[in-house]
């Protein structure tokens, strides 16, 4: 008999978006995970927190006032004299004993007691019979990462297994790269470790570089600083106590002008770094073989064995790493054997080195110094062991890895292609200097860049800058050197058109066979740009100082680019750029707090000193959040913004900032300001039409045409905070952006990418951006008046938007803005004015790589 019960709906099942194969030795499944799952760590209960996390300190103000001495650099009269004056005016709210920097430093010396401590040896190297001894200070590297995994607050964040990793795509699982467990490199390792053993690989990334510590450069120091690729990225590069760390202080040996440049002596230089670095391997070659037994935080007991997985520094570091004779050796790239005079040919790919090789040529030079010195000259190898052939599965030569902020940012864009630019615009004349020199000026300002106002005449070798500088000065030039102008610059608008394009691919955060695909294919792009302006440059160019000569370095080393990231991840991982930072600090340490002799020993000290107070930082602000958990019933969603900044209005997309003092009136916003700028003609007007005819679209029901009155309330803000998930690891952004007549004395009038239907993105740029209240409709709305760049460009696409791949709009007139709801808003845009052409302008996509792939979606469209 038929009923008339209705079957209980069918629940959808939300398809898994992320799938994660982990090493078959793991003995795990195949993971698959929705998106809000994927990259969190699971949860663990929480170890309690220490009731006095601040000790050895008396109180909590001791720390406190140590940290803040620390980070200031204080000296010792400084300490003294402040301490003094808190003594005098304190009036019992915090209970500071310390008396003086010698308290100080002595509770500081009981805190870093916890951590390994530094210790200072002899290397004793034999040159020309005699013996020199220098001095190294050594943590060890083994002892370090022991001091990492007894950390109950790292402990959770370690990861053991390789994985790979794949995001679904509409159709199929596409596999991606980012953190260095993702890369192939990993996953060969751990299937080398013994198979009966709960065995995984412990990978540490190697930093070392000279820098200068006086102002005048004569005294300088050489620190080795180490970081677990264990740990996820934003804890590795972060700041805190998993964060790199000063492990080594290797010795400089001097210069000597009758000995400078000879064999002996350059090679002496190698031994002595390769001595002195074996200090920081104490049991690590040992355990790299036989592995070490470790009780991991939740109770599995594990295999560790010692890995150096990734090696960063700057060429000069890694000829000294690789033991490669350099610069104009026969075969200069510390990876591969390209000939010397091959370096300009990225179209090309030449046999990869390994430490099998170099050692099977060092022994031949053992045998017979003659026969030997051929093999290694042809090999471009210095006579000489590595340290680094001790530790199992740490190939030099597969560990060592593209430094995309000396290589690129310092070295081929920032050096090499600046340089070409001025010396092209130099002989072009003083006005088509001072041209460029104020499109730069003019270039849009950006949270992110570093904004200029000259090119020609920058002095500055900062890399960091130097990349920012590269982006602004190729679209300020691109009305200067036109076709019909300049060949040579034109087709040095194409060389860097294609290095922009190669430098934003490899700085993606993800990569996918998608992205990896299109770095080969613009690297052939770039070949061919560079090579065309080589043979102009050879060939016609009448220009006396341009270069013609690219086989250096780093012309070749990028090219390596793709199978780094296939092997250890995403460039992040192994660039120079973190570990650079640490040498401010460094160099504070020598002007502030020592007194210039035994600087080693003293720079060190307060190093160790900063690290105990990050140890007890991290105890302090979990003791904190602990409490405030109590406060609030145990509820973590309830604490505050400076734990849940996404809480920022009812979807969290956007929040208003810098709010006018007072609402104005609609009226007045049409009388006050349409006198100067049409877009404020008729503005009650046009947002009467706005409320009556756009807001329905938007799923607003109106039961009546709504007369908006001319005293109509608006309240103007001049800031937004606008997040987004970003297309390149689909994690949240943040983009600042204002509409400001006086932003630090400038007009900032900021662009965006918004939704203008639900087919159509534009840009826009910002006119005003207000909150009010509309009558018989509930809710406060957040809107903004915008000039939308909608407009044809006359005669389609121009040819040097077709050359250089160019993304060109053009603005409609002001009269003609509109107004939009703020959460139409996708991200931020920097859009590049065209002098040549009225109301053009040009979308800048290398301000960040979110920008760079929606570019290229843009462009298929």
């Amino acid at each position: 008999m038929a009923t008339n019960v209705e079957p209980l709906p069918v629940p959808i099942e939300q398809p898994y978006e992320f799938k994660t194969e982990f090493h078959p030795r793991s003995g795990r499944q195949t993971l698959y995970q929705r998106f809000e799952e994927f990259g969190i760590t699971p949860e663990t209960q929480a170890l309690p927190a220490e009731q006095e996390p601040w000790r050895p300190f008396q109180s909590r103000a001791d720390f406190e006032f140590s940290e803040i001495a620390l980070d200031a650099a204080l000296n010792k009269n400084q300490i003294d004299r402040l301490l003094n004056l808190m003594a005098q005016i304190s009036q019992g709210q915090a209970k500071i004993t310390l008396k003086n920097e010698s308290d100080l430093r002595k509770a500081m010396d009981n805190a870093a007691a916890e951590l390994t401590p530094f210790s200072k040896h002899e290397v004793k190297v034999p040159y020309k019979k005699e013996e020199r001894v220098f001095e190294v200070h050594a943590r060890p590297l083994w002892d370090w990462a022991l001091d990492l995994l007894d950390n109950p607050l790292l402990a959770p964040h370690f990861v053991w297994d390789a994985q790979r990793v794949y995001k679904h795509d509409g159709t199929d699982f596409v596999r991606f790269f980012d953190e260095p467990w993702t890369g192939d490199r990993w996953w060969d390792i751990q299937s080398r470790l013994p198979q009966n053993l709960d065995a995984a690989p412990f990978c540490f990334i190697l930093y070392a570089d000279k820098t200068r510590l006086s102002s005048h450069g004569t005294v300088k120091g050489y620190p080795v600083v180490a970081r677990c690729a264990n740990l996820p990225v934003h804890i590795r590069n972060g700041e805190g106590i998993g964060g790199g760390r000063v492990v080594g202080w290797l010795p400089i040996v001097p210069e000597d002008a009758s000995e400078e440049g000879k064999l002996g002596y350059t090679t002496m230089k190698r031994v002595v770094w390769h001595e002195s670095f074996v200090k920081l391997l104490v049991n690590l070659d040992q355990f790299s073989k036989t592995g070490y037994s470790y009780s991991c935080y939740n109770k599995i007991l594990r295999w560790l064995f010692p890995i150096i997985l990734i090696l960063s520094g700057d060429y000069e570091e890694q000829c000294m790493m690789s033991l490669i004779r350099g610069l104009q050796c026969k075969c200069p790239c510390p990876v591969c054997l390209v000939p010397l005079d091959e370096l300009h040919d990225l179209s090309k790919t030449f046999p990869i080195r390994s430490a099998k090789d170099a050692q099977a040529a060092l022994n031949v030079y053992k045998q017979n110094r003659t026969q030997g010195e051929e093999v290694l000259k042809g090999l471009g190898l210095r006579p000489v062991a590595s340290v680094l052939w001790l530790v199992e599965n740490s190939d030099p030569h597969e560990a060592l890895s593209l430094d995309d902020l000396h290589t690129l940012h310092g070295g081929t864009g920032g050096v090499h292609l600046l340089g070409e630019l001025k010396t092209i615009l130099a002989d072009l004349g003083r006005q088509a200097q001072d041209d460029l020199e104020t499109q730069v000026s003019e270039f849009p300002r950006w949270r992110a860049l570093t904004h200029f106002t000259t090119v020609i005449h920058i002095t500055f070798s900062d890399g960091n800058k130097r990349r920012d500088l590269v982006k602004q000065a190729f679209y300020a030039a691109l009305s200067v050197l036109k076709r019909q102008v300049s060949s040579e610059g034109y087709r040095l608008l194409h060389v860097i058109r294609s290095y922009l394009q190669l430098d934003s691919l490899i700085g993606l955060d993800v990569h996918t066979e998608r992205t990896l695909e299109m770095i080969d294919a613009e690297f052939l792009v770039y070949d061919a740009a560079l090579k065309d302006y080589v043979e102009y440059a050879m060939t016609k160019s009448s220009i006396e100082d341009i270069k013609t000569d690219w086989n250096f370095p780093k012309t070749h080393l990028w090219k390596h680019a793709r199978r780094d990231i296939e092997s250890k991840g995403v460039a992040r991982n192994y660039s120079t750029r973190p570990n650079e930072k640490l040498h401010g600090p460094l160099k504070a340490a020598y002007l502030n707090q020592s007194n210039g002799k035994d600087v080693a020993k003293q720079i060190l000290r307060v190093d160790h000193h900063k690290c105990a107070a990050l140890l007890l930082r991290g105890r302090v602000d979990t003791l904190d959040k602990q409490h405030r958990l109590q406060a609030l019933g145990g509820d973590d969603n309830a604490l505050g913004d400076e734990d849940h900044v996404d809480h920022t209005n009812h979807n969290g997309h956007f929040k208003l900032g810098s709010p006018q003092s007072c609402a104005v009136t609609i009226q007045d916003i049409e009388n006050r300001r349409g006198a100067q700028d049409t877009a404020f003609q008729g503005f009650r007007r046009k947002f009467s039409n706005f409320v009556n005819i756009s807001l329905p679209t938007y799923g607003f029901h109106l039961t009546r045409w709504i007369t908006i009155p001319v005293d109509f309330q608006i309240h103007e803000y001049r800031y937004l905070r606008l997040n987004y998930e970003s297309t390149v690891n689909w994690k949240q952004s943040t983009d600042h952006l204002r509409s400001n007549p006086s932003f630090h004395g400038s007009l900032r009038f900021d662009c965006a990418l918004i939704k203008l239907t639900a087919e159509k993105n534009v840009f826009v740029k910002i006119i005003l951006m207000f909150q009010c209240n509309v009558p018989d409709v509930a809710g406060t709305f957040q809107l903004a008046l915008v000039q939308p760049y909608t407009a044809g460009i006359p005669g389609g696409a121009r040819r040097i938007d077709k050359d250089l791949r160019l993304n060109r709009v053009k603005a409609v007139p002001r009269g003609d803005s509109i107004f939009v709801p703020l959460k139409s808003f996708i991200r931020g845009a920097v859009l590049a004015r065209d002098p040549e052409h009225r109301d053009e302008f040009l979308v800048v996509e290398h301000i960040d790589s979110d920008m760079f792939l929606r570019m290229k979606a843009w462009a298929c469209q």
